[in-house]
């Protein structure tokens, strides 16, 4: 602030030192005023830029393919996307029976047997029971139930703050799991399964 004043006053001393003309000094003063606009202007960018980059939330995105198991044309694809603390996540998927079908998260990033079974039981960080999501117990990977329509195509989204994309965290962390399309609904009672029948389609969850 000091120099800004400065700047404004430095003509005026002059002026009156060394008794510069009236038209000399109103350059003077024009001079300062401009340099004061300058000035000032990369001073407020600065600040703006600053303050945009403070503002801006990092945000993690992961896309997978589902891959058809059990002898299914089951195919689609999931996104997980984090910001500001949440996960939300998304799967579109085709090929399905008409009808509900449910979705997990399974302990293992592994689709390479022939039923999806190589990706093990529901994620479960937490040892509960299974359940609805929300519920009083339910799996970390208890995503729930989506309908299909008469085509075949399903679409469900979700979102949670008990989930992270490479946090670390293994009551949160869902890379390195797997994502599982199942025949049928989850009935959300039957230990430890919720009953949903064969795996139709199966997604390692790795960046």
């Amino acid at each position: 602030m000091f120099f800004f004043n400065f700047i404004l006053i430095f003509p005026t001393l002059v002026f009156v030192i060394f008794g510069i003309k009236q038209t000399h000094m109103k350059k003077l003063l024009l001079s300062a005023a401009v340099m004061l606009t300058i000035i000032t202007g990369c001073k407020t960018k600065a600040e703006s830029d600053a303050t945009a980059s403070t503002s801006k939330s990092k945000t993690t995105k992961l896309k997978i393919d589902l891959m058809p198991k059990s002898g299914s044309s089951v195919s689609g694809q999931a996104v997980f996307e984090e910001k500001d603390g949440k996960v939300t996540f998304t799967a579109n998927i085709t090929g399905l029976k008409p009808g509900i079908h449910a979705i997990h998260i399974h302990e293992k990033a592994d689709c390479s047997s022939a039923d999806g079974t190589s990706a093990g039981g529901h994620w479960n960080p937490t040892f509960k029971n299974h359940g609805k999501w929300g519920s009083e117990s339910y799996h970390k990977g208890d995503i729930g139930n989506f309908p299909a329509d008469e085509f075949g195509n399903g679409t469900i989204t979700m979102t949670t703050d008990e989930w992270c994309i490479g946090c670390g965290d293994p009551k949160k962390d869902i890379l390195g799991k797997g994502l599982i399309v199942h025949q049928d609904a989850d009935d959300y009672v039957t230990q430890p399964t919720g009953n949903a029948g064969s795996r139709v389609a199966c997604s390692a969850i790795i960046k």
